[in-house]
Protein backbone atom coordinates (compact mmCIF):
# COMPACT_ATOMS: atom_id res chain seq x y z
CA UNK A 1 0.00 0.00 0.00
CA UNK A 2 1.16 3.79 -0.92
CA UNK A 3 0.50 6.83 0.64
CA UNK A 4 -1.33 8.96 -1.47
CA UNK A 5 -0.73 13.11 -1.63
CA UNK A 6 -1.90 15.88 -2.99
CA UNK A 7 1.20 17.70 -4.72
CA UNK A 8 -0.02 20.28 -7.28
CA UNK A 9 -3.11 22.07 -8.42
CA UNK A 10 -4.00 24.52 -11.07
CA UNK A 11 -6.64 26.69 -11.82
CA UNK A 12 -8.13 27.90 -15.44
CA UNK A 13 -9.67 31.15 -15.44
CA UNK A 14 -11.52 32.49 -18.19
CA UNK A 15 -10.61 36.35 -19.51
CA UNK A 16 -14.05 37.33 -19.33
CA UNK A 17 -16.29 38.58 -16.48
CA UNK A 18 -19.73 39.71 -15.65
CA UNK A 19 -20.67 41.83 -12.63
CA UNK A 20 -23.99 41.48 -11.03
CA UNK A 21 -24.42 44.90 -12.34
CA UNK A 22 -24.28 43.81 -15.91
CA UNK A 23 -26.59 40.73 -15.55
CA UNK A 24 -28.90 42.32 -13.65
CA UNK A 25 -29.11 45.39 -17.04
CA UNK A 26 -29.24 42.32 -18.85
CA UNK A 27 -32.01 40.59 -17.37
CA UNK A 28 -34.05 43.27 -16.59
CA UNK A 29 -34.13 44.44 -20.29
CA UNK A 30 -35.09 40.33 -20.88
CA UNK A 31 -37.74 40.23 -18.67
CA UNK A 32 -39.12 43.97 -20.15
CA UNK A 33 -39.38 42.38 -23.78
CA UNK A 34 -40.84 39.40 -22.10
CA UNK A 35 -43.50 41.29 -20.44
CA UNK A 36 -44.61 43.36 -23.70
CA UNK A 37 -44.96 40.44 -25.72
CA UNK A 38 -47.06 38.55 -23.00
CA UNK A 39 -48.59 42.07 -21.59
CA UNK A 40 -52.66 40.60 -23.45
CA UNK A 41 -51.78 36.79 -22.02
CA UNK A 42 -50.61 38.97 -18.41
CA UNK A 43 -53.56 41.05 -18.47
CA UNK A 44 -56.14 37.96 -18.50
CA UNK A 45 -54.29 36.28 -15.28
CA UNK A 46 -52.98 33.55 -17.71
CA UNK A 47 -49.05 34.36 -16.98
CA UNK A 48 -47.45 36.51 -13.99
CA UNK A 49 -44.95 39.40 -15.24
CA UNK A 50 -41.08 38.32 -14.62
CA UNK A 51 -40.49 40.68 -11.95
CA UNK A 52 -37.11 42.13 -12.29
CA UNK A 53 -33.90 41.17 -10.10
CA UNK A 54 -31.23 44.00 -9.16
CA UNK A 55 -27.34 43.37 -7.52
CA UNK A 56 -28.75 43.89 -3.63
CA UNK A 57 -30.77 40.77 -4.12
CA UNK A 58 -28.14 38.52 -5.52
CA UNK A 59 -25.94 39.59 -2.61
CA UNK A 60 -28.16 38.90 -0.21
CA UNK A 61 -29.13 35.48 -1.44
CA UNK A 62 -25.67 34.17 -2.57
CA UNK A 63 -22.36 36.54 -1.94
CA UNK A 64 -21.83 36.24 -5.42
CA UNK A 65 -20.32 39.75 -6.70
CA UNK A 66 -19.06 38.79 -10.13
CA UNK A 67 -18.58 35.28 -11.98
CA UNK A 68 -15.93 34.40 -14.86
CA UNK A 69 -17.68 33.24 -18.62
CA UNK A 70 -16.12 31.72 -21.44
CA UNK A 71 -18.54 33.96 -23.22
CA UNK A 72 -20.54 37.35 -22.05
CA UNK A 73 -22.25 38.83 -25.57
CA UNK A 74 -24.68 35.87 -25.50
CA UNK A 75 -25.34 35.57 -21.60
CA UNK A 76 -25.47 39.72 -21.87
CA UNK A 77 -28.00 39.77 -25.24
CA UNK A 78 -31.67 40.31 -23.95
CA UNK A 79 -32.74 38.63 -26.98
CA UNK A 80 -30.29 34.95 -26.26
CA UNK A 81 -29.64 35.01 -22.80
CA UNK A 82 -27.01 32.10 -22.76
CA UNK A 83 -23.30 31.51 -24.31
CA UNK A 84 -22.21 31.78 -27.79
CA UNK A 85 -19.88 29.16 -28.15
CA UNK A 86 -19.27 27.58 -31.59
CA UNK A 87 -19.06 24.52 -32.30
CA UNK A 88 -15.55 22.99 -33.30
CA UNK A 89 -14.34 20.70 -35.51
CA UNK A 90 -13.46 16.80 -34.80
CA UNK A 91 -10.20 17.11 -35.09
CA UNK A 92 -9.79 20.62 -32.98
CA UNK A 93 -9.55 20.32 -29.21
CA UNK A 94 -12.90 20.16 -26.96
CA UNK A 95 -13.54 23.56 -25.09
CA UNK A 96 -13.79 21.21 -22.07
CA UNK A 97 -10.27 19.54 -22.61
CA UNK A 98 -8.64 22.64 -23.34
CA UNK A 99 -9.63 24.26 -20.07
CA UNK A 100 -8.83 21.38 -18.27
CA UNK A 101 -5.33 21.18 -20.34
CA UNK A 102 -4.33 24.04 -19.03
CA UNK A 103 -5.69 23.98 -15.38
CA UNK A 104 -3.59 20.61 -15.71
CA UNK A 105 -0.38 22.40 -16.67
CA UNK A 106 -0.51 24.58 -13.92
CA UNK A 107 -0.69 21.47 -11.36
CA UNK A 108 2.13 19.43 -13.11
CA UNK A 109 4.48 22.64 -13.07
CA UNK A 110 3.87 23.56 -9.63
CA UNK A 111 4.89 19.38 -8.90
CA UNK A 112 7.73 19.06 -11.14
CA UNK A 113 5.85 15.88 -13.08
CA UNK A 114 6.21 16.20 -16.61
CA UNK A 115 2.34 15.23 -18.68
CA UNK A 116 4.42 12.28 -19.76
CA UNK A 117 4.81 10.67 -16.17
CA UNK A 118 0.80 10.84 -15.61
CA UNK A 119 -0.58 6.91 -16.00
CA UNK A 120 -4.43 8.07 -14.77
CA UNK A 121 -6.76 11.08 -16.04
CA UNK A 122 -10.19 11.22 -14.36
CA UNK A 123 -12.39 14.56 -15.78
CA UNK A 124 -15.12 15.11 -13.27
CA UNK A 125 -17.54 17.50 -14.26
CA UNK A 126 -21.57 18.40 -13.74
CA UNK A 127 -21.57 18.08 -17.30
CA UNK A 128 -19.40 17.22 -20.31
CA UNK A 129 -19.79 18.19 -23.93
CA UNK A 130 -20.48 15.02 -25.63
CA UNK A 131 -20.65 11.48 -24.01
CA UNK A 132 -18.20 9.80 -25.76
CA UNK A 133 -15.35 9.94 -26.85
CA UNK A 134 -14.38 10.42 -23.26
CA UNK A 135 -12.92 14.26 -22.78
CA UNK A 136 -10.69 12.36 -20.41
CA UNK A 137 -9.00 10.43 -23.06
CA UNK A 138 -8.64 13.74 -25.30
CA UNK A 139 -6.62 15.27 -22.52
CA UNK A 140 -4.63 12.24 -22.29
CA UNK A 141 -3.53 11.98 -25.82
CA UNK A 142 -2.92 15.97 -25.55
CA UNK A 143 -0.99 15.88 -23.10
CA UNK A 144 1.05 12.70 -24.10
CA UNK A 145 0.07 10.90 -21.06
CA UNK A 146 0.27 7.11 -20.69
CA UNK A 147 -1.95 5.31 -18.88
CA UNK A 148 -5.83 5.26 -18.82
CA UNK A 149 -8.34 8.04 -18.64
CA UNK A 150 -12.30 8.01 -18.01
CA UNK A 151 -14.88 10.67 -17.43
CA UNK A 152 -17.05 10.65 -14.36
CA UNK A 153 -20.18 12.81 -12.75
CA UNK A 154 -21.29 13.58 -9.40
CA UNK A 155 -22.58 16.82 -10.37
CA UNK A 156 -20.78 19.20 -7.82
CA UNK A 157 -19.49 16.41 -5.84
CA UNK A 158 -17.27 15.46 -8.89
CA UNK A 159 -14.25 16.43 -7.60
CA UNK A 160 -13.77 15.07 -4.61
CA UNK A 161 -15.32 11.66 -5.68
CA UNK A 162 -12.80 11.91 -8.50
CA UNK A 163 -10.19 12.95 -5.62
CA UNK A 164 -10.94 9.47 -3.77
CA UNK A 165 -11.12 7.18 -6.75
CA UNK A 166 -7.90 8.54 -7.73
CA UNK A 167 -6.32 8.11 -4.07
CA UNK A 168 -7.36 4.42 -4.05
CA UNK A 169 -6.12 3.67 -7.13
CA UNK A 170 -2.42 4.96 -6.37
CA UNK A 171 -2.77 3.56 -2.35
CA UNK A 172 -3.42 0.40 -4.50
CA UNK A 173 -0.63 0.75 -6.78
CA UNK A 174 -3.15 0.52 -9.75
CA UNK A 175 -1.52 4.32 -10.35
CA UNK A 176 1.15 6.21 -9.63
CA UNK A 177 0.58 9.78 -11.16
CA UNK A 178 -3.05 10.98 -11.39
CA UNK A 179 -4.84 13.76 -12.78
CA UNK A 180 -7.92 15.16 -11.53
CA UNK A 181 -9.79 17.60 -13.65
CA UNK A 182 -13.06 19.53 -13.36
CA UNK A 183 -13.64 22.01 -16.26
CA UNK A 184 -16.66 23.35 -15.71
CA UNK A 185 -18.88 25.33 -18.27
CA UNK A 186 -21.84 25.84 -15.46
CA UNK A 187 -23.01 29.29 -18.19
CA UNK A 188 -24.08 26.66 -20.71
CA UNK A 189 -26.96 24.87 -18.51
CA UNK A 190 -27.45 27.62 -16.27
CA UNK A 191 -31.65 29.26 -17.41
CA UNK A 192 -30.01 32.86 -17.09
CA UNK A 193 -33.79 33.54 -18.05
CA UNK A 194 -34.79 32.88 -14.32
CA UNK A 195 -34.53 35.19 -11.79
CA UNK A 196 -34.37 33.18 -9.02
CA UNK A 197 -31.02 31.56 -10.06
CA UNK A 198 -29.91 33.43 -12.89
CA UNK A 199 -26.78 34.79 -11.13
CA UNK A 200 -25.57 31.41 -9.29
CA UNK A 201 -23.19 30.12 -11.88
CA UNK A 202 -19.76 30.82 -13.55
CA UNK A 203 -16.92 28.86 -15.93
CA UNK A 204 -13.65 27.41 -14.37
CA UNK A 205 -11.32 24.50 -14.28
CA UNK A 206 -9.44 23.15 -11.57
CA UNK A 207 -6.50 20.16 -11.75
CA UNK A 208 -5.34 18.48 -8.25
CA UNK A 209 -2.64 16.19 -9.35
CA UNK A 210 -2.16 13.08 -7.12
CA UNK A 211 1.16 10.64 -6.56
CA UNK A 212 2.77 8.25 -3.80
CA UNK A 213 4.15 9.98 -1.25
CA UNK A 214 7.91 9.09 -1.79
CA UNK A 215 7.44 10.46 -5.85
CA UNK A 216 6.45 13.89 -4.35
CA UNK A 217 9.29 16.20 -5.02
CA UNK A 218 8.47 19.15 -2.85
CA UNK A 219 5.54 20.42 0.22
CA UNK A 220 2.60 18.55 -0.51
CA UNK A 221 -0.53 17.36 1.33
CA UNK A 222 -0.97 13.34 2.65
CA UNK A 223 -4.52 12.19 1.89
CA UNK A 224 -4.99 11.23 5.35
CA UNK A 225 -8.48 9.61 4.27
CA UNK A 226 -11.37 10.75 1.91
CA UNK A 227 -15.78 9.87 2.34
CA UNK A 228 -18.17 10.14 -0.21
CA UNK A 229 -21.99 9.40 0.67
CA UNK A 230 -24.86 10.01 -1.89
CA UNK A 231 -28.94 10.20 -0.88
CA UNK A 232 -31.04 10.15 -3.89
CA UNK A 233 -33.08 13.89 -4.40
CA UNK A 234 -34.87 15.42 -7.23
CA UNK A 235 -34.39 19.10 -5.84
CA UNK A 236 -31.44 19.48 -8.20
CA UNK A 237 -31.90 17.93 -11.36
CA UNK A 238 -31.67 18.56 -15.21
CA UNK A 239 -33.84 16.46 -17.59
CA UNK A 240 -31.46 17.40 -20.76
CA UNK A 241 -29.77 13.95 -22.09
CA UNK A 242 -29.95 11.84 -25.06
CA UNK A 243 -33.36 10.71 -25.32
CA UNK A 244 -34.63 14.10 -25.66
CA UNK A 245 -35.28 13.36 -29.25
CA UNK A 246 -37.35 10.16 -28.54
CA UNK A 247 -39.68 12.68 -26.82
CA UNK A 248 -42.87 14.05 -28.02
CA UNK A 249 -41.23 17.48 -27.24
CA UNK A 250 -38.51 16.97 -29.45
CA UNK A 251 -36.52 20.12 -28.62
CA UNK A 252 -38.63 21.84 -27.26
CA UNK A 253 -37.19 24.81 -25.10
CA UNK A 254 -38.22 23.49 -21.47
CA UNK A 255 -37.30 25.01 -18.70
CA UNK A 256 -36.40 21.30 -16.59
CA UNK A 257 -33.85 21.06 -19.78
CA UNK A 258 -31.09 23.19 -17.84
CA UNK A 259 -30.26 23.61 -14.44
CA UNK A 260 -33.14 23.12 -11.37
CA UNK A 261 -33.66 23.62 -7.84
CA UNK A 262 -35.89 23.98 -5.59
CA UNK A 263 -33.66 26.23 -2.94
CA UNK A 264 -35.22 25.93 0.12
CA UNK A 265 -35.78 22.29 0.42
CA UNK A 266 -32.19 21.81 -0.73
CA UNK A 267 -30.78 24.40 2.12
CA UNK A 268 -32.81 22.70 4.78
CA UNK A 269 -32.16 19.03 3.58
CA UNK A 270 -28.39 19.66 2.34
CA UNK A 271 -27.15 21.67 5.58
CA UNK A 272 -27.58 18.93 7.60
CA UNK A 273 -26.37 16.38 5.81
CA UNK A 274 -23.00 17.67 5.20
CA UNK A 275 -22.91 18.67 8.83
CA UNK A 276 -22.79 15.20 9.93
CA UNK A 277 -20.84 13.43 7.00
CA UNK A 278 -17.88 16.02 7.99
CA UNK A 279 -18.04 15.74 11.86
CA UNK A 280 -18.39 11.82 11.15
CA UNK A 281 -15.40 11.81 8.79
CA UNK A 282 -13.69 14.15 11.38
CA UNK A 283 -14.74 11.83 14.41
CA UNK A 284 -13.68 8.31 12.70
CA UNK A 285 -10.09 9.74 12.32
CA UNK A 286 -9.55 11.20 15.40
CA UNK A 287 -9.88 14.96 14.75
CA UNK A 288 -11.33 17.36 16.74
CA UNK A 289 -12.37 21.44 15.54
CA UNK A 290 -9.51 22.73 17.43
CA UNK A 291 -7.10 20.37 15.35
CA UNK A 292 -8.35 22.01 12.09
CA UNK A 293 -6.58 24.38 10.23
CA UNK A 294 -8.68 25.20 7.26
CA UNK A 295 -12.08 24.23 5.76
CA UNK A 296 -12.46 24.51 2.03
CA UNK A 297 -16.30 24.21 1.37
CA UNK A 298 -17.99 24.00 -1.92
CA UNK A 299 -18.71 27.40 -3.22
CA UNK A 300 -22.48 27.28 -3.71
CA UNK A 301 -23.92 29.72 -1.20
CA UNK A 302 -22.08 31.93 1.57
CA UNK A 303 -24.85 31.06 3.75
CA UNK A 304 -24.85 27.57 3.56
CA UNK A 305 -21.19 27.73 3.81
CA UNK A 306 -21.19 30.02 7.39
CA UNK A 307 -23.54 27.67 8.57
CA UNK A 308 -21.75 24.29 8.03
CA UNK A 309 -18.74 25.98 9.25
CA UNK A 310 -20.08 27.29 12.47
CA UNK A 311 -21.68 23.24 13.09
CA UNK A 312 -17.83 21.69 12.08
CA UNK A 313 -16.24 23.99 14.49
CA UNK A 314 -18.46 24.79 17.11
CA UNK A 315 -17.81 28.68 16.61
CA UNK A 316 -17.86 31.10 13.83
CA UNK A 317 -14.88 30.36 11.92
CA UNK A 318 -12.61 33.34 10.84
CA UNK A 319 -12.03 34.07 7.64
CA UNK A 320 -8.99 32.44 6.89
CA UNK A 321 -10.28 29.46 8.82
CA UNK A 322 -12.97 29.12 6.22
CA UNK A 323 -11.94 30.81 2.88
CA UNK A 324 -14.62 31.87 0.04
CA UNK A 325 -13.91 32.06 -3.29
CA UNK A 326 -17.82 32.86 -3.92
CA UNK A 327 -17.83 36.54 -4.39
CA UNK A 328 -15.72 36.36 -7.52
CA UNK A 329 -15.94 33.24 -9.41
CA UNK A 330 -19.72 32.35 -8.22
CA UNK A 331 -21.04 28.85 -7.99
CA UNK A 332 -18.31 26.77 -9.80
CA UNK A 333 -20.30 23.15 -9.63
CA UNK A 334 -17.36 20.53 -8.62
CA UNK A 335 -14.14 23.19 -9.01
CA UNK A 336 -15.44 25.53 -6.15
CA UNK A 337 -13.71 23.95 -3.25
CA UNK A 338 -10.38 23.31 -5.46
CA UNK A 339 -10.13 26.96 -6.02
CA UNK A 340 -10.61 27.93 -2.57
CA UNK A 341 -8.01 25.35 -1.38
CA UNK A 342 -5.63 26.05 -4.61
CA UNK A 343 -5.29 29.66 -3.53
CA UNK A 344 -5.86 29.56 0.19
CA UNK A 345 -3.56 26.31 1.33
CA UNK A 346 0.42 27.71 1.04
CA UNK A 347 0.17 29.67 4.21
CA UNK A 348 -0.20 26.34 6.04
CA UNK A 349 2.78 24.94 7.74
CA UNK A 350 3.93 21.01 8.40
CA UNK A 351 1.74 19.07 10.70
CA UNK A 352 -1.59 21.32 10.13
CA UNK A 353 -4.54 20.00 8.62
CA UNK A 354 -7.40 20.98 6.40
CA UNK A 355 -10.71 19.35 5.06
CA UNK A 356 -11.78 19.94 1.38
CA UNK A 357 -15.77 19.15 1.58
CA UNK A 358 -17.81 19.22 -1.81
CA UNK A 359 -21.73 18.54 -2.01
CA UNK A 360 -24.47 19.17 -4.30
CA UNK A 361 -27.19 17.09 -6.71
CA UNK A 362 -27.79 13.57 -5.96
CA UNK A 363 -27.81 14.42 -3.45
CA UNK A 364 -23.72 13.97 -2.79
CA UNK A 365 -21.27 14.59 -0.70
CA UNK A 366 -17.54 14.53 -0.84
CA UNK A 367 -14.64 15.15 2.21
CA UNK A 368 -11.10 14.69 1.75
CA UNK A 369 -9.31 15.12 5.23
CA UNK A 370 -5.33 16.53 4.08
CA UNK A 371 -2.27 17.33 6.48
CA UNK A 372 0.67 19.68 5.02
CA UNK A 373 4.18 18.31 4.63
CA UNK A 374 7.18 20.79 3.84
CA UNK A 375 9.35 20.53 1.36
Amino acid sequence: MYQPVISGTGVFTPSQVITNDELVAAFNAYAELWNAENADAIARGEVAPKAPSSTEFIVQASGIEQRYVLDKSGVLDPARMFPALPERPDDAPGVMAEMALDAAGKALAQAGVAGTEVDLILVAASNHERAYPAIAIEVQQLLGAGGFAFDMNVACSSATFGIQAAADMVRAGSAHKALILNPEICSAHLEWRDRDCHFIFGDVATATLIERKEDAKGAHWDIVSTRCATQFSNNIRNNNGFLRRTRPYGMEDRRDMQFMQNGRKVFKEVLPLVSQHIADHMAAEGVGPEDLTRLWLHQANKAMNDFIGRKVMGRVPAPEEQPNILQDYANTSSAGSIIAFSQHSEDMTEGQKGLICSFGAGYSVGSVLLTRRAA
